[in-house]
């Protein structure tokens, strides 16, 4: 299985990094990850409808610009889909047996995604009703996808 994944913006924090190649490490041995940054627009605090229309637009064509179309594509939105961890590493396996090795999980940028990375999208996952700053969400999203391997191979980790 390949899986990338694209997120708005550039990652600061070391003690994210860390956790990040501690996932990417874990992984390697289940599947192809890469993570893919794609910049987030640069846009004053207070903003417009329009002008959030045009930061997502735009951040949208960088992320759709890295998404093949053979690909599967899940995004990570507040009202998207929740799953336990379980059916998760159900849903991954289930891609897995029908032929859909590639997965491109995309994380957008503070404004959310754009209604053409929406359209695209094959599934809408969310972790939480909470909000979660993008760079953390890629953490969280390796540890999950971890776990799910973990689930479906009957390794211990998940409980």
């Amino acid at each position: 299985m390949k899986i990338t994944i694209v997120s708005v913006g550039k990652l600061k924090e070391k003690y994210l990094k860390q956790g990040i190649q501690e996932y990417l490490k874990r992984l390697s041995t289940y599947a192809k990850v890469d993570i893919v940054e794609v910049a987030d627009e640069k846009a004053p605090e207070n903003l417009s409808e329009a002008q959030m229309l045009h930061v997502k637009q735009k951040e949208g064509e960088r992320i759709l610009s890295h998404i093949h179309p053979d690909t599967f594509v899940v995004t990570l939105e507040i009202n998207g889909n929740m799953l336990t961890s379980e059916q998760f590493a159900s849903k991954l396996d289930e891609l897995a047996t029908y032929g859909r090795s590639k997965i491109a999980f995309v994380i957008g940028g503070s404004l959310g995604i754009s209604a053409e990375v929406q359209h695209r999208s094959n599934f809408d996952l969310s972790f939480s009703k909470m909000t979660f700053p993008h760079q953390v969400m890629r953490l969280i999203l390796l540890e999950q996808v971890y776990r799910a391997f973990r689930i479906n191979r009957g390794e211990p980790y998940h409980k």
